[in-house]
């Protein structure tokens, strides 16, 4: 298993950095919409859907939605409002797992939820990656975001003892929760002082690091949620060794648009 996930990285990793930093305008919002429209395909299965058909059907219908908000960038605000209210949503709903099941076991209800997910994580990137410095901020977040899921591991093995959400994820801990919000704040700190931030910008920088790191975890424990609710382990085998795209990238689909709305906060 450590072999095939060391030869699917070492395949995927400059597809991936050639991807998110190489490519420009239509280029780039076509290579994230093709990985969203992967992460569709895997939803739908989440969502109840096992026949083929049914699952590309989803897929396409939320290819043809990125094509409209590429036409129409305008919309761009409503699709990030409606996943920042999504994602406090969705908090509530992984907090009261499995009663809150009720409230979107339903079929039509999971794929509406997939949209939600899906499509803010796309503006989010497009928008950031149209900013100044744009390839940078894109790697802030991923680096806020693998920071926290290393500084959680160790610390969740070292200490932890508390369970976060022992009917979502019987593996997270708080005390993991705490180690990867540390070690991100301290690497947002660092960057501030290598930078020449002030004190007010360094303060504003760590709070906005704080609550990515929160609703990234938030992501992450929403997928395993639906996974669970669904009965299965991974979103797919389409990544040898890593499971699905969902399953990479859960985190991120809730914390990319938090970010694009706080850089669009600052920036104002």
């Amino acid at each position: 298993m450590l072999k095939q996930r060391i030869i699917t990285a070492l395949i995927l990793l400059p597809i991936a950095l050639c991807g998110f930093f190489l490519l420009e305008g239509s280029g780039f919002a076509l290579f994230i919409g093709l990985v969203v429209t992967l992460g569709a395909w895997e939803w739908a299965r989440l969502a109840g859907f096992e026949a083929q058909l049914a699952r590309v059907a989803f897929a396409v219908l939320v290819a043809l939605l990125l094509f409209g908000l590429y036409v129409f960038p305008d919309l761009a605000p409503w699709v990030l409002g409606a996943a920042i209210l999504w994602w406090g949503a969705a908090t509530w709903l992984v907090l009261t797992f499995p009663e809150s099941a009720e409230r979107w076991s339903a079929t039509l209800t999971k794929l509406v939820i997939g949209l939600l997910i899906l499509l803010p994580a796309w503006q989010g990137l497009v928008l950031i990656k149209a900013m100044a410095l744009g390839n940078w901020l894109i790697m802030a977040v991923m680096v806020l975001v693998w920071g926290a899921d290393i500084g959680a591991y160790f610390s969740g093995r070292k200490f932890g003892k508390r369970k976060l959400a022992p009917k979502v994820s019987p593996g997270k801990s708080w005390e993991g929760v705490y180690g990867g919000l540390i070690l991100s704040l301290v690497i947002t700190a660092a960057v501030g002082l290598v930078r020449g931030w002030s004190v007010g910008e360094i303060i504003a920088a760590l709070l906005g690091a704080a609550m990515i790191v929160l609703v990234s975890v938030v992501g992450d424990l929403t997928e395993s949620m639906f996974k669970r609710q669904a009965g299965i382990k991974d979103s797919s085998n389409l990544l040898p060794g890593h499971g699905g795209v969902l399953d990479r990238i859960d985190s991120l689909t809730a914390a990319v648009p938090l970010f694009a709305v706080l850089l669009w906060i600052a920036g104002s």
